[in-house]
């Protein structure tokens, strides 16, 4: 009998404590949703789109070099931005037609990841598209144009003008989205097709 009421009574002091935690629990979570409840409507700030200049903007390489987007550029070469991620599947099909569009087109490609560096360190060097090509990191990029679906492509000019901006999924969107401003350049090299051709990394 005496270890039934032992039993008995550790059974009601868990079920105290359990009740103690419960409360302390619910006061907790009480106020982290007054510190998060929102303030009022809150403006949604779109991101900048076709027509404007986008602003300069210091990035850095895997390899830790800085890149600058929105430079000037030499008078008549255009830069084609792809946005990628290591989990997107579809980016594994878009990104080596991007680069073929890319050289046949006379458009400076550059790669720009999002997601965790190990991560994009692994697919760049798993996929031979990606190879003597930029491939930077920029969450201030991805902000300043709003882009949150990948693979996702932005055609900037020498002045930093957005020409292009559009999701694509499809070299036939691709092209699409690029058509209406084709660069007016003989189209560059391929360094995929070049023996020891050293990578493309801007300062």
């Amino acid at each position: 009998m005496t270890l039934l009421y032992v039993w008995q009574a550790a059974l009601v002091l868990a079920v105290l404590l359990l009740a103690v935690v419960l409360v302390a629990l619910a006061r907790q979570i009480g106020v982290l949703h007054e510190r998060l409840a929102p303030l009022g409507d809150q403006e949604v700030k779109p991101g900048l789109d076709v027509g404007q200049v986008l602003p300069r903007l210091i990035l850095h390489t895997l390899d830790g070099k800085p890149f600058t987007v929105g430079d000037v550029l030499p008078a008549g070469q255009r830069q084609l931005l792809l946005f990628v991620a290591a989990e997107c599947p579809v980016c594994k099909r878009v990104s080596p037609i991007a680069r073929q569009i890319a050289a046949e087109r006379g458009l400076e490609l550059v790669f720009v990841g999002d997601g965790p560096e190990p991560e994009l360190r692994a697919m760049q060097q798993a996929r031979p598209e990606m190879q003597g090509v930029p491939l930077i990191t920029g969450v201030e990029l991805a902000l300043v144009l709003q882009i949150n679906r990948m693979p996702s492509l932005v055609l900037l000019d020498e002045r930093g003008t957005i020409l292009a901006k559009d999701l694509v999924n499809t070299r036939r969107q691709i092209e699409g989205a690029l058509d209406g401003v084709s660069a007016a350049r003989p189209a560059l090299p391929d360094p995929m097709k070049e023996t020891g051709a050293n990578a493309h990394v801007a300062f």
